[in-house]
């Protein structure tokens, strides 16, 4: 488990000063009512980065800033905040005004995205081959989308969006079908292991940039032989070479939650199935699935034209890559 922003160790006892300071920045913003989006644009800007080495979003930022152990405070078994015996980064007043802004509009929102079945970079735009991301309708409904070009979703296109339920049952469809195969269904578990051998050899890849990046730190700080503008172009490959390290390897970790075995009855499994093994079917079939726009806008349905699989590929029983 990734430690809190702000604390060095897991158990919240030791500060973090370097990144003491963005959270207090944070949270006087917030405080503000400035939105996160806001405050994240201005975080990266200043050169905060995440744990793991990453820009900011909005998303992250309120999760850090709505841990009750940046204010001393933990959560008992009723729930309550109670002193927790660490040291508080921001004070407990701050930290209870900030949670108050939190809207129940917003809750939702923020439960409604732990929702999507297709997350990570499994999903991608067919036009820019950038990640999909959640994004709710006006009308509250799920829903996928390319996200524009920002500064902290750079990249993006914009134009393609696909309503959530619609395209989770069409993909949902194939998947079943392919894995209803018997030849691939005999390969699940051998293809579950090779994930996950290959999530543990990225993590192995991430422990070793990141002791190259603090190395780097170090050497820039003893000699001036290298300059700052090649300290920080190397610095800012190793941390996106660590970023999208780890994103991968989260991706393929999801394949631990895959049940071994037959599924007698795959469509009634897959109905009461939890989403985590769900999530964990597809990344073992899938590489990736492209959406491209529809043929006319509100459009309701979800053909071959807008959705491209390429499928995994194992051995002699490979799928064959292509569109469905």
């Amino acid at each position: 488990m990734p430690r809190l922003y702000g604390f060095e160790d897991q158990a919240h006892r030791r500060v973090r000063e370097s990144e003491a300071e963005g959270i207090r920045a944070a949270a006087s913003r917030r405080l503000l009512q400035q939105s996160y989006p806001a405050i994240v644009e201005w975080m990266n800007g200043a050169g905060y980065r995440t744990t793991l080495g990453g820009l900011w979003r909005p998303s992250v930022l309120a999760l850090v800033l709505d841990h009750p152990a940046i204010a001393g405070l933990e959560e008992n078994e009723e729930g309550e905040l109670v002193e927790s015996g660490g040291p508080a980064i921001i004070p407990r007043e701050d930290f209870l005004a900030i949670r108050a802004l939190r809207s129940s509009k917003q809750d939702r929102k923020r439960a409604d995205q732990r929702d999507y079945l297709i997350s990570g970079l499994l999903g991608v735009c067919g036009l820019c081959t950038c990640a999909l991301g959640s994004s709710p309708s006006g009308s509250g409904s799920r829903g996928y989308r390319c996200p524009p070009n920002t500064a902290q979703h750079p990249g993006g296109c914009g134009k393609v969006r696909i309503n959530a339920d619609l395209f989770e049952k069409y993909v949902a469809e194939h998947v079943l079908a392919e894995l209803a195969k018997p030849e691939v269904s005999a390969l699940l578990e051998q293809a579950r292991d090779e994930l996950l051998a290959e999530a543990a050899g990225l993590r192995k890849q991430v422990e070793a940039d990141r002791r190259r990046q603090k190395k780097l730190g170090e050497d820039f700080a003893r000699s001036s032989d290298l300059s700052l503008e090649a300290f920080k172009a190397a610095d800012k490959e190793l941390a996106q070479r660590i970023r999208d390290n780890m994103t991968q390897a989260r991706l393929l970790e999801q394949a631990k939650h895959v049940p071994v075995g037959a599924i007698p009855d795959l469509v009634r499994w897959w109905k009461h199935a939890p989403l985590a093994a769900k999530k964990g079917v597809l990344v073992l079939l899938l590489e990736q699935v492209a959406v491209f726009p529809a043929a006319s806008r509100g459009s309701r349905t979800v053909d071959a034209d807008r959705v491209a699989f390429k499928w995994r590929q194992w051995g002699d029983a490979a799928v064959e890559e292509g569109s469905a």
